[in-house]
Parts: C-alpha cells; sequence; structure tokens
C-alpha cells in the first residue's frame, strides 16, 4: 500500500512554495523521503502556466493594479494556463512517485479530479467533471482547478479548491483561460463559510481511498 506523509503547512508564501516543492521532489527522486501531500494556502497570487509563456493576455488587470490590490504574479513550470491563488483556498501540491504501476499522466489527472469530487461530495455538494476541460465543476462553474508537473514521474503542483476564495479576485484574469465559464467556492454553494480544516480532513479521506494509500502527518 502506498504511504503519502500529509502537512497541513497554512498560509505559505508563493515562492517559498515552490521551494519546498522543488527540493521535495528531489528527495522523493532518490528515495529519501515517501510520497507527500501539501496542504495550503498562498497569499493572493496570479502564476502563470506553460500555456501561457508567449503572453499575457488571459491577465486582465494592470500591473499597477495587481500590486494596489496586493496580488503578485509568477510563472511556473505547472501545465495549464492562467490562474488565481488566495486565502480561502486550499491548496494541494501531492509529491507523489507514479512509478511502477501509475505511470499515466491522463489517469493522474482523473485521479485528482476524483478526489475532488469526493471533497465536495463530502459537503453534500454534487460536483463533475466537463467534457474537453480539467478541474471540477458544479454546472458551468469552477469548483477547483488542477494543474501539474510530472518529471521522471514524481509529480509536483497540484490543485486548487475554493473554499471561502474571494472570487472577486478572478475577475483580475481569465481563469484557466476559459471565456464561457464562471467560477464559484463551497462556501457559496452552501451559503456557509466551511472550516479550512474540515477541508482539508475530507481531502485526505478522499486521497487514502483514490489512491489506495495510507496516510501520516
Amino acid at each position: 500500500m502506498r504511504e503519502i506523509h500529509v502537512a497541513r503547512l497554512g498560509v505559505v508564501p508563493y515562492a517559498e512554495g515552490l521551494e519546498l516543492q522543488r527540493r521535495l521532489v528531489e528527495q522523493r527522486r532518490s528515495g529519501e523521503i515517501p510520497d507527500q501531500l501539501l496542504l495550503l494556502e498562498h497569499p493572493p497570487v496570479i502564476t502563470l502556466g506553460v500555456r501561457t509563456r508567449n503572453g499575457r493576455s488571459h491577465v486582465l488587470a494592470s500591473d499597477a493594479a495587481l500590486e494596489a490590490q496586493g496580488v503578485g504574479v509568477f510563472e511556473t513550470g505547472r501545465g495549464g494556463d492562467v490562474t488565481y491563488h488566495g486565502p480561502g483556498q486550499l491548496v494541494g501540491y501531492p509529491i507523489l512517485d507514479l512509478r511502477p504501476d501509475r505511470c499515466d499522466v491522463h489517469r493522474y489527472v482523473r485521479d485528482l479530479e476524483e478526489v475532488l469530487i469526493r471533497t465536495a461530495a463530502a459537503f453534500g455538494v454534487e460536483a463533475s467533471r466537463a467534457a474537453g476541460l480539467t478541474g471540477v465543476w458544479v454546472g458551468n462553474e469552477k469548483l477547483a482547478a488542477i494543474g501539474v508537473r510530472i518529471a521522471r514521474w514524481v509529480t509536483s503542483h497540484g490543485f486548487a479548491f475554493n473554499v471561502t476564495t474571494n472570487l472577486g479576485h478572478f475577475g483580475l484574469i481569465v481563469p484557466c483561460g476559459i471565456t464561457d465559464r464562471g467560477v464559484t467556492s463551497l462556501a457559496r454553494l452552501l451559503g456557509r463559510a466551511v472550516p479550512m480544516t474540515d477541508v482539508e480532513s475530507a481531502v485526505v479521506s478522499a486521497f487514502r481511498a483514490v489512491f489506495s494509500a495510507k496516510t501520516s502527518s
């Protein structure tokens, strides 16, 4: 059975999160540590995936406007387009060695979607996939985004699940480059705030089931 060490890290600046992932990926690749699942929040930040290398047309706000609102911008090595992270959003960074039995990128992304669908279901929300799109949706609104990096079958980056996120900040971008769909959060769907610790626990439980793993912290 796969063993996954879970670290609940609270609020972590985005640059520190990138460096932590880089270090853990090397340690996982060398076998120094077991699989990891980092659960955290970031201060307000817009991140650019590999699809945005040739331009920032999906960032709608000017640099001055972003600075005035305290929103940073980072280029990152994950797949996908542009997304937003901020307080009230649960970010998950799985550092997993997919060898020997899960070496399938498509399956890995679908597994992450399944984790998030089960997480939403734990709070009575019926979320689903959308044909041709990545992430987890409720109707035409995205509840959780996914953008991963896999190098020599060790994963990094991961998912962002909107819990009590300030949805107004998504107006600064075209989320994931998708123009005809919206964004939602667990709090908006339920009409009440949900403790982040409860959502973290639901994610961990879903991870155990989907990845046939035991977890430690």
